[in-house]
């Protein structure tokens, strides 16, 4: 198949659905002193998730209100070409804590499981995998994550809490083991039962003639087997059914939670409130530890869906609910799984440190979400691991302007486990290729999605295989419209061979490792769902007051 534009183009300076993680790396000063190399500065993360470039006022947007991220990156640094290490939200943010492809540490999908899709599942981000929090906390940050998790929770027991925030380095958590689905807003439509429940349905269904036939077979004497093994067999696909049916009609009360640290504080939470609690968690633990050093990672629920607004922020926007949650996510600041397109990856970044990295300074170098890694490392004094693959690149050296270019000169755009596209930075000339291997398929121009799926697939009918490959200059075409060909690019050949070699070292870099969304992983497990109260009417809230506060 020929090098052909596909029919909708993923423009950077449109919104699409996005991982769209908005980084905002904010390096406060401590009480210490700032003398000499022992200094440790107090670092601020703010995450957002499903946000894109072009929907903030400092990348280009004049009818979304954004003043409080427009003036950080006024007085800071702001990242041009920041990408998403995947296009969804549990493997981008395995990529983003420990600076690693999600793939290394088993966290992206190999079973068309893309998502982490239940508190009760025993998936989730490995014991043996090192965050940046982990770091730090051995280097004397008291370390802090309020907001969203969405790396698990337990792998036996409802209270191992082996995949917790709290085993992985943070001191201190408040908020949703989980992420945002529908079912936690009562008045939007189900979202995981719809994901979920064909495939599961099924699942039951072929285990339940799987015993069937065993026990028709025990019955003609043509297998024996025990009839115990029977019973117990036929015992665990009613549980298995139970659990399922059950799970479907508690998806709000056993998903939609808040806990802090290892307790689970209300479920189900009251969406309509849980904004100012964060904001006034994320205050209260920089008072406690404000003479340092501490590393606050301030993990928005912004915008993802339901976008939930408060009163404050409703109807304010000219975009409709979706402006009005960019609008309020700024304010507390002080067509999802796009694969390779820009549209899909590219976010925005800033990075502000007043009398340390000059005010209003742009940066047009490629840029990863897994650099924040190895660069809040370096800041806080610690060491990156030497006995794995680290994929990020400190970005300390660009920021402070001690280096002119990226130190990334390929990066890889995985779809799962599908790698769909590659980029190449030829610092010699300048210029920055795009290859694309594989491409979801889009709906006709102006549709919004991809072509029969609410989150673009990775592989499947969903998807075109090009060959040879698409290929961009994105030095000259950022919305990747014109597809070269060799008639009009002398470069052609040279820029795909020299990126498959590219490829082909990189895949020699990668080892197999246990999948954490393999469907025994994901599946919910009533002896792992955390619960406040009597399993399985689980059910608490917090004191009125502290909601109004």
């Amino acid at each position: 198949m020929g090098p052909t534009a596909p029919r909708r183009r993923a423009a950077p300076a449109a919104r699409e659905s996005l991982p769209g993680l908005l980084t905002v790396c904010l390096l406060l000063p401590t009480c210490a002193s700032k003398a000499g190399p022992a200094f440790k500065p107090n670092i601020l993360l703010i995450m957002a998730d499903d946000l894109g470039i072009g929907d903030l006022g400092c990348y280009g947007n004049d009818t979304l209100r954004t003043p409080n991220i427009d003036r950080l990156a006024e007085e800071g640094v702001r990242l041009t070409q920041h990408l998403a290490a995947a296009p969804v939200c549990t493997p981008s943010r395995a990529a983003f804590l420990t600076g690693r492809h999600a793939l290394r540490s088993g966290m992206d999908a190999t079973h068309g499981y893309r998502v982490l899709r239940w508190n009760g599942g025993s998936g989730g981000l490995p014991q043996n995998e090192t965050t940046f929090a982990r770091i730090l906390q051995r280097q004397g940050y008291a370390t802090g994550l309020i907001g969203k998790w969405h790396q698990g929770v337990n792998c036996e027991s409802r209270t191992d809490h082996c995949h917790h925030p709290l085993n992985h380095g943070f001191d201190y958590f408040y908020g949703m083991p989980f992420t945002l689905v529908s079912e936690c807003h009562p008045g939007w439509p189900p979202q995981v039962a719809v994901a979920l429940g064909g495939r599961l349905w099924l699942s039951t269904q072929m285990m339940a003639l799987g015993v069937l036939t065993v026990a028709a077979g025990k019955t003609l004497g043509l297998i024996s087997v025990p009839w115990k093994f029977v019973w117990g067999a036929a015992s665990l696909v009613l549980l298995f059914f139970g659990s399922w049916f059950a799970s479907l009609g508690f998806v709000r009360r056993w998903n939609c939670i808040l806990m802090r640290n290892h307790d689970v504080v209300e479920q189900p939470m009251a969406l309509e409130s849980t904004a100012r609690l964060l904001s006034g968690e994320a205050l209260s633990f920089i008072q406690r530890h404000k003479p340092g050093p501490f590393l606050l990672f301030v993990s928005l629920l912004h915008v993802h869906v339901p976008l939930m607004t408060t009163k404050e922020f409703q109807g304010k926007s000219q975009h409709g609910l979706y402006g009005d949650n960019v609008e309020e996510m700024d304010g507390l600041v002080g067509g999802k799984g796009m694969g390779g397109w820009e549209g899909g990856i590219r976010v925005p970044g800033i990075f502000r440190w007043p009398g340390v990295l000059p005010a209003g300074r742009v940066i047009q170098e490629p840029t990863s979400l897994m650099d924040i890694f190895p660069t809040v490392v370096q800041l806080g004094g610690g060491q990156v691991p030497q006995d794995r693959v680290i994929d990020g690149r400190s970005l300390v050296p660009l920021l402070q302007g001690e280096a002119e270019h990226s130190a990334h000169e390929f990066l890889f755009h995985y779809c799962g486990e599908h790698l769909h596209a590659a980029r190449w930075h030829d610092k010699d000339s300048g210029r920055l290729w795009k290859v694309h291997y594989v491409t979801p398929r889009l709906h006709p121009e102006g549709a919004g999605a991809c072509y029969g799926h609410g989150l673009c697939p990775c592989s499947g009918p969903g998807v075109t295989h090009h060959d040879p490959p698409l290929l961009f200059d994105l030095s000259g075409d950022p919305s990747e419209a014109q597809p070269l060909a060799p008639g009009s690019e002398p470069l052609y050949g040279a820029v795909l061979a020299r990126v498959e070699q590219a490829v082909r070292e990189h895949r020699r870099t990668l080892s197999p490792v246990p999948p954490q969304l393999s469907p025994g992983r994901i599946a919910w497990k009533p002896w792992l769902q955390p619960c406040c109260g009597h399993f399985p009417f689980c059910s608490c809230s917090q004191d009125p007051a502290l909601r109004e506060a």
